[in-house]
């Protein structure tokens, strides 16, 4: 690009085109729409079932036939897909996680059922093994209590292949295990699930913004006062992030994600910019908590504050953003 020498003032007013919202329309350099919203939910056994989640208001967890019901109206407001993210029973979590891939697990029955109800929406499967193990963290043990990395790719493949198998259009691992977006993509193309996408958590941060999400799907009391900085990424670092993804490009993932959201913008642009690659971050649950503490207080206002936090993503560079906020985005951007 051709350096432009900038007109001074009075020659230049850029006020001039900022005064009316016609003119402020025809310059504005992003758009957000809900095409660029997916809509995290979390599901549980039971029918009619319906739970507060007390650390994220607004957010409920919902058994399966009332879930139907809520993703009906997300396909109607044009919401493209949902992430999918199971609370497990207690007496379903096991220390080798075998829950995370039976046929008859509840994510596996959701997919399937969710599918059949609303075939064009787009279902987004977790691949993490935290919900299904005692300990509460993302992967195998071994006798020192450190997560073990080939082992847990061992069980990654098998949960993210009955994903797949149960009719997951996106299968997203999320546990920042090394060469587990290449196993499962050989096993996929093995299986002739070749259409199967992989979104990868390739830059997920060892953050403490994921709190509430925890709470919300009940692994906070098995993982205690244990951390995941032996396998999730150190916040001080951004190239580590662009390494990152690059590997899980080049391993065969189709979409990258950034999580946190807010908080590490730059990373998003990063990514964006220097590899250019369908790219995504999470508006994580301590984002979404602190912005709803402030709405309830009347610190800040909600439905604009919520569009203005989308649209830093989407000028960021994201090209969409899970956020608990999607249904009420997307309302107020049909009007």
């Amino acid at each position: 690009m051709s350096a432009i020498t900038p007109r001074l003032y009075p020659a230049s007013r850029p006020r001039r085109m900022r005064k009316d919202d016609f003119s402020r329309r025809l310059m504005r350099e992003n758009q957000l729409s809900a095409d660029n919203l997916i809509w995290p939910v979390f599901v549980l056994e039971g029918e009619g079932r319906r739970e507060a989640v007390p650390s994220m208001p607004g957010v409920e967890r919902l058994s399966l036939d009332l879930l139907i019901e809520e993703a009906r109206e997300a396909v109607e407001l044009g919401i493209p897909a949902i992430a999918l993210f199971p609370v497990v029973d207690a007496d379903k979590k096991s220390e080798l996680a075998e829950e995370a891939y039976s046929a008859s697990g509840l994510v596996q029955r959701s997919v399937r059922e969710l599918k059949a109800a609303l075939p064009e929406l787009g279902v987004i499967t977790d691949v993490a093994l935290d919900p299904y193990t005692s300990h509460g963290q993302d992967g195998i043990l071994d006798e020192d209590g450190y997560v073990a990395n080939d082992r847990t790719v061992e069980t990654l493949i098998k949960q993210a292949l009955s994903h797949a198998e149960a009719g997951a259009d996106v299968v997203a691992p999320s546990d920042m295990m090394d060469g587990r977006i290449g196993a499962i993509r050989e096993l996929l193309e093995r299986e002739g699930l070749h259409n199967t996408r992989i979104m990868a958590y390739s830059a997920k941060y060892a953050s403490r913004y994921y709190g509430p999400f925890r709470d919300a799907v009940g692994s906070a009391a098995n993982l205690g006062k244990a951390d995941k900085s032996t396998y999730q990424m150190d916040p001080a670092n951004s190239d580590e992030a662009l390494h990152e993804v690059a590997m899980d490009i080049t391993e065969g993932a189709d979409m990258v994600m950034v999580k946190p959201g807010m908080p590490y913008l730059d990373v998003v642009r990063r990514v964006k910019d220097e590899l250019r690659v369908p790219t995504y971050a999470y508006q994580v649950s301590g984002e979404y908590a602190m912005h709803m503490a402030a709405f309830d207080n009347g610190w800040l206002d909600a439905d604009t504050v919520i569009l203005e936090s989308l649209m830093c993503f989407k000028r960021a560079g994201a090209d969409g953003v899970l956020t608990y906020f999607a249904k009420r985005a997307a309302r107020l951007l049909a009007r």
